[in-house]
């Protein structure tokens, strides 16, 4: 992190760089914060028989077939429930995203889909004055912590997940007909994050629709628990370890600035 700082920004000294780590994933360790199946269950109209494998939901801008990408997945869902499986999808949308997009899909699969939308008010009409509130923060935590895994394109949620020891699925195929001719997947896991990447076992792909009914049956049967271990590692070079300390390292490096 300080290399790429410095590099962009040579006229800083070295001396006066503090790498702290983000306080963005501090809220996963706080246990007080979690509450039980049952009553996050209820809360959120979820079946107690099935297992919840968690879609959270990207901008407009980062995927626009997101919505696709959801009924595919759902499909899949069918197809293991008519095998015998019993799932279903929690949609967390993109806390920004206020659209109505998805709505076709989640009005299609009642069944399958169910909505827990971010608890983020808005304090404007542009994305970035839509602001996060104490109890999606709550809201979040219990989110992750009871779904079995995580599907998205690539999202930072997945290191949300592995504070919970939780597997994070990255769709990396393009559909048919697409919304944004010149837009690709592949162009999206080419942004300098990923390629910290230690492994490309950090997540389970999925590199086509078809493929997703598979690999979710395959993490039911314990078939993916290297992937745990190496986006722990992922997790590690991208955030300063512990992760559960950044606001103390933050406080700590203002007071030796002051």
């Amino acid at each position: 992190m300080m290399d790429e700082l410095v590099k962009y920004y040579p006229y800083i000294n070295n001396r006066n760089i503090h790498i702290t780590g983000t306080p963005q994933f501090e809220a996963h360790y706080d246990a007080s914060l979690l509450i039980t199946k049952e009553d996050f269950f209820e809360q959120h109209n979820l079946d107690l028989q099935k297992k919840y494998v968690c879609f959270s939901g990207d901008d407009i801008t980062t995927s626009p077939d997101d919505p696709q990408y959801l009924e595919d997945l759902a499909k899949a869902v069918q197809t293991l429930n008519a095998r015998g499986l019993d799932l279903g999808i929690i949609f967390r949308r993109c806390p920004v995203d206020f659209s109505g997009r998805y709505q076709t899909i989640v009005d299609t699969y009642p069944e399958i889909i169910k909505e827990i939308s971010p608890l983020w008010e808005k304090q404007g009409d542009s994305w970035n004055t839509i602001l996060p509130t104490k109890a999606d923060v709550a809201l979040q935590v219990n989110t992750v912590h009871h779904s079995i895994a995580l599907i998205n394109l690539g999202s930072t949620m997945v290191f949300d997940a592995v504070t919970h020891n939780k597997p994070c699925f990255y769709i990396n195929y393009d559909v048919e007909n697409k919304n944004v001719e010149d837009w690709s997947t592949e162009n999206i896991y080419k942004y300098v994050h990923f390629r910290s990447m230690p492994s490309s076992k950090s997540v389970i792909w999925l590199n086509s629709k078809s493929e997703i009914a598979n690999k979710i049956a395959s993490l039911l049967n314990n078939e993916d628990e290297e992937v745990t271990a190496n986006v722990r590692a992922w997790f590690s070079v991208i955030n300063e370890a512990p992760a559960d300390k950044a606001s103390e390292r933050i406080w700590n490096s203002i007071n030796l600035i002051c």
